[in-house]
């Protein structure tokens, strides 16, 4: 094992029992392999199933396997015309299981969020039976400042260049804390505590996963 291995397994429990600490329920896994069979493993077959746009996901394989799974999926990419697309979206607020990732968390297990259109947020905060998040280590922050740091000067700008949008934090790397049209930072969302018990899963990932 090396020291990095080590230290994101020592720090990677620390969080997972803060979490546990919040009501939610949490493990640590080395791998994104390892990561995938979680995932998996708590997915019942025949349970519907959505997601929120995430990097993480697709770079562990949660989507590809949930697509080919035994699951009745609400995949808003399907959608065959703009109505269809804001139709799934609102079905997904509903689902049993809906997937994602956070733009930050602190290592006493506060979730960080910031969003443009906010059906990720809303359905982390109210409707799907049961939120499933995989976290890579990179994203975990000293502290709820740091993490507000990482969201806005980090994972904003990196998702502002990966869809393309015309911008300021996509032309400089960093928050401009921009007001127009098409800003991704509309809405932020701190989670601090779960008030169903186990609602959220977040499973720790010892690698760097997403922005």
């Amino acid at each position: 094992m090396t020291p990095m291995e080590m230290r994101n397994e020592a720090l990677g429990e620390k969080v997972a029992r803060a979490l546990e600490k919040r009501n939610m329920d949490a493990w640590y896994v080395p791998t994104r392999g390892e990561a995938l069979e979680k995932v998996l493993e708590l997915l019942p077959e025949g349970c519907s199933v959505s997601w929120g746009g995430s990097a993480t996901l697709d770079e562990v394989g949660v989507l590809e396997a949930v697509r080919c799974g035994p699951y009745r999926v609400l995949d808003r990419a399907a959608a065959g015309s703009p109505e269809e697309y804001q139709e799934i979206q609102h079905q997904a607020l509903s689902c049993d299981y809906f997937l994602g990732s956070t733009n930050a968390m602190t290592e006493d297990g506060v979730l960080v969020n910031i969003d443009g259109n906010a059906n990720r947020l809303a359905a982390y905060c109210y409707g799907p039976a049961h939120v499933l998040l995989v976290v890579g280590m990179n994203k975990v922050t000293k502290n709820l400042d740091e993490a507000m740091l990482r969201a806005r000067n980090l994972a904003a700008p990196v998702n502002a260049q990966r869809f393309d949008f015309d911008i300021p934090c996509r032309k400089v790397g960093t928050c401009m804390n921009c007001m127009v049209e098409d800003t991704i930072c509309c809405q932020f969302l701190t989670t601090r505590y779960s008030r169903v018990k186990g609602r959220f899963k977040v499973v720790l990932v010892g690698e760097s996963l997403g922005f």
